[in-house]
């Protein structure tokens, strides 16, 4: 096989999976649908900041992975009126197959971004930001990271129809990441040593002192960032990192775009509040870094296989893993690692295993939460280090 092969366009890949007829005014929807969803949650929800109880976060988590989970029909609907199978069909099948290939997605996603919450735990606590503060930040978050995962998703595409090697380097990456998550048992977060935060301070004027939950605020005329600013920048830069595993993860069961961006999407949207149902539980789910090590590593020897395949007919022709399959694969991976998680910390009590599934933690934090000013409009976080 050449290297001219290789970098061959990557169509014979793609070819696998439903393709979509997206008009424009259908790709506009879903943006308007989306934004008209932020926008009532930021406003109407959430107009006014208060510390989210758990009862109040489980609902809303609740309606975003309900919301999540219909648009399936959505994509069923669109599969069975415009959709195209692998070998050329039309029709219910086609829809059932789109339908597949956005759960997958978003499932698989929603899994991956379990590890996202837990670092926003660690950021918030370093940075002792108020809990009634905590949603508006994680809202620009959010918003950031829909941006960034558009980009990197178009650019992935892109890159797929382009050159059939890129299969070859997205399984690479994912089967590095699932053995970096399933076998190191600590994940550093210091914003003290983040070069974008580093940088961001010596450019952006700013101030140790809150106000309120806004970003920037004016003190003797001039306009600073407040340290909500850096807790944003710090929750889009580790986005960043997350985005490189998560993107090319969902590739491996579909190369639709529009089936890729809108089960992103959604998956994402529901992050804040399953942020403030899971901050603090970290250790009760003790194995599931070894799930998701293991849903990363079958979808990057999945994309692997199908280059092999592609390329040199190994293991075989045409090689090609079903949606169904996948979908089978990662439920199950899942369940079993939560059910024996929850299984364990009722037997020994929580923090009784110290191991993969603790979660990301950062010894020594200089910031602490300090409730004595955690309710006041306008608020003084710690000095940071190497800062008056």
């Amino acid at each position: 096989m050449t290297p001219s092969l290789l970098l061959a366009a990557g169509g014979s890949s793609s070819e696998r999976y439903v393709n979509l007829d997206i008009h424009p005014w259908e790709w506009g929807a879903l943006l308007i649908f989306i934004t008209c969803l932020l926008v009532f949650d930021l406003l109407v929800v959430h107009r006014k900041p208060h510390e989210i109880s758990f009862k109040e976060a489980a609902i809303e988590s609740a309606v975003w992975i309900s919301i999540g989970v219909a648009f399936t029909g959505v994509i069923y609907y669109i599969g069975r009126t415009s959709g195209i199978a692998p070998d050329g069909t039309h029709g219910v099948d086609v829809g059932a197959r789109a339908a597949g290939e956005y759960i997958s997605g978003f499932l698989l996603e929603k899994s991956l971004s379990i590890d996202n919450v837990f670092v926003w735990a660690v950021i918030f606590n370093y940075f002792a930001v108020p809990p009634k503060y905590q949603f508006r930040t994680l809202f620009w978050g959010i918003f950031g990271a829909l941006v960034l995962r558009a980009i990197f998703i178009m650019a992935g595409s892109a890159l797929i129809q382009a050159f059939s090697v890129t299969l070859l380097v997205f399984g690479a990456i994912l089967i590095y990441t699932a053995q970096k998550i399933a076998f190191h048992d600590e994940v550093e977060v210091d914003p003290d040593t983040s070069l974008v935060l580093r940088l961001v301070r010596r450019v952006v004027p700013s101030t140790d002192r809150y106000d309120g939950q806004k970003l920037f605020t004016r003190i003797d005329g001039k306009r600073l960032a407040t340290p909500l600013f850096a807790v944003l920048v710090m929750v889009e830069s580790t986005d960043v990192v997350f985005a490189v595993d998560s993107v090319p993860a969902i590739f491996g069961v579909s190369h639709e775009t529009f089936i890729v961006f809108s089960s992103n999407a959604f998956a994402i949207l529901g992050l804040r509040a399953l942020y403030f149902c899971l901050n603090g539980m970290q250790d009760r789910f003790r194995y599931l870094n070894y799930g998701l090590g293991a849903i990363l590593g079958f979808v990057g020897v999945k994309m692997i296989l199908t280059f092999t395949g592609d390329q040199f007919d190994f293991p075989v022709e045409d090689f090609h893993f079903p949606t169904w399959l996948s979908l089978l694969v990662i439920v199950v991976v899942l369940t079993v690692t939560i059910v024996a998680s929850l299984m364990a910390d009722k037997r020994d009590g929580p923090g009784e295993e110290d191991g993969p599934g603790d979660g990301p933690v950062v010894a020594d934090p200089t910031f602490a939460a300090d409730p004595t000013v955690a309710d006041g409009d306008e608020l003084t976080a710690p000095s940071e280090p190497g800062r008056p």
